[in-house]
């Protein structure tokens, strides 16, 4: 067992557990969009970002990825996480404005209604892996990936084809969290 501090409370937790873990058990809440407790950990959305005070790499870390250490003291709630996440949720909804209503309303529980950001390119993908991971991990397929850097990145199979891999599963659009995913029957 590990002992920790997460918001001036004393925790033990299992070897290995992540704050975003150790956090749901304690019925803690922590917003994510990338996460899934099926798949392993990624940190795509960083909406998990707590701020480490002590006993660990002090500053902002994303909960699903970093393992509760001995020591470790965690805050989920400081003016800091509140800022960043609100900049998250901004970001999202500019990115996302019209498929985005688990983001809106996610987004809306901390005090987000709207976004300030506007871009050029709009988009119905957050970019948070989860069709990608469940599709090499679960389905063991790997049909599709990320392409591109930047602000180009998108998810797509290799050479924006169908794929030979794709076993038609359903379980990338089933676990979209814009429900942006869609199976559609061979001609």
């Amino acid at each position: 067992m590990v002992s920790f501090t997460i918001n001036d409370k004393k925790l033990q937790v299992e070897q290995g557990a992540t704050i975003l873990e150790a956090a749901q058990s304690e019925g803690i809440k922590i917003p994510t969009l990338c996460y899934h407790k099926e798949l392993k950990p990624y940190g795509a959305c960083r909406l998990c970002l707590v701020e480490i005070v002590g006993g660990g790499r002090k500053g902002l870390e994303a909960s699903c990825v970093y393992k509760v250490t001995e020591g470790l003291e965690v805050k989920t709630d400081t003016d800091r996480v509140k800022r960043t996440r609100k900049i998250l949720f901004e970001l999202l909804l500019a990115r996302c404005p019209d498929s985005a209503e688990k983001v809106k309303k996610l987004a809306k529980e901390y005090g987000v209604t709207e976004t300030r950001i506007k871009l050029k390119d709009k988009t119905n993908c957050i970019l948070c892996g989860l069709c990608m991971r469940v599709c090499a991990e679960v389905s063991q397929r790997s049909a599709q990936s990320f392409s591109s850097r930047g602000i180009n990145r998108k998810v797509q199979t290799p050479f924006d084809k169908l794929s030979e891999k794709c076993i038609g599963c359903g379980a990338c659009a089933y676990l979209c969290p814009l429900e942006s995913l869609t199976i559609e029957e061979a001609d």
